[in-house]
């Protein structure tokens, strides 16, 4: 059974690759825009079933992941800063406080219309920084297409004091613990 991953993220391409399946890319098309009222949580989880969804009909018998994340810093949902002004008001705004990190889920078996689903949480603790450690990491990294301006698996590491996560890939944008998981109740063991 072929294996698509529902995204256009080069960081979920590489993840996916680590566990050295076969797998094709799909673009969704979905409309990424957080409903009135709805949870970071909710948001992901929608987003990461209807990415699966999308691409279900050109793979009418493959298993179609689907991945979304949403950050919520106090009250606030925060995406990708897509800028460097956008980017250092984000981390200004983060700096000294913890956030936490909805990291949604799909996997669906189109065959048998078949869906299970995670969300995965991270909270992520923010060291206090200054404007001037701020624009360095700004300017060396650039950040710009991830959700909280900031690269966990490399530079942006030093920004954290801290994170709490029963899957760290989660942070990155694809939960391959819980995905590992998924696969297997297809019958889809990685280890062999």
């Amino acid at each position: 059974m072929k294996l698509v991953l529902a995204s256009t993220s080069r960081y979920r391409r590489e993840l996916l690759s680590r566990l050295q399946l076969p797998f094709e890319v799909a673009a969704p098309d979905v409309d990424e825009t957080p409903l009135p009222g709805e949870s970071p949580a909710k948001t992901a989880f929608r987003l990461s079933v209807l990415k699966a969804q999308a691409v279900a009909q050109q793979y009418p018998d493959a298993l179609i992941i689907g991945s979304d994340q949403v950050l919520m810093l106090d009250e606030e949902q925060l995406g990708k800063p897509g800028n460097y002004d956008n980017a250092f008001a984000q981390l200004k705004k983060m700096s000294g406080k913890s956030m936490v990190f909805h990291t949604a889920l799909t996997l669906l078996n189109s065959g048998k219309m078949h869906l299970q689903t995670r969300d995965v949480q991270t909270v992520v603790y923010i060291r206090n920084l200054s404007d001037a450690q701020i624009a360095s990491y700004l300017k060396k990294e650039e950040p710009y297409d991830c959700a909280g301006s900031a690269k966990s698996e490399s530079l942006g590491i030093a920004l954290m004091e801290r994170m709490e996560t029963t899957d760290p890939t989660a942070l990155i944008g694809l939960p391959l613990i819980a995905l590992t998981e998924m696969l297997m109740n297809e019958d889809v063991d990685v280890l062999k």
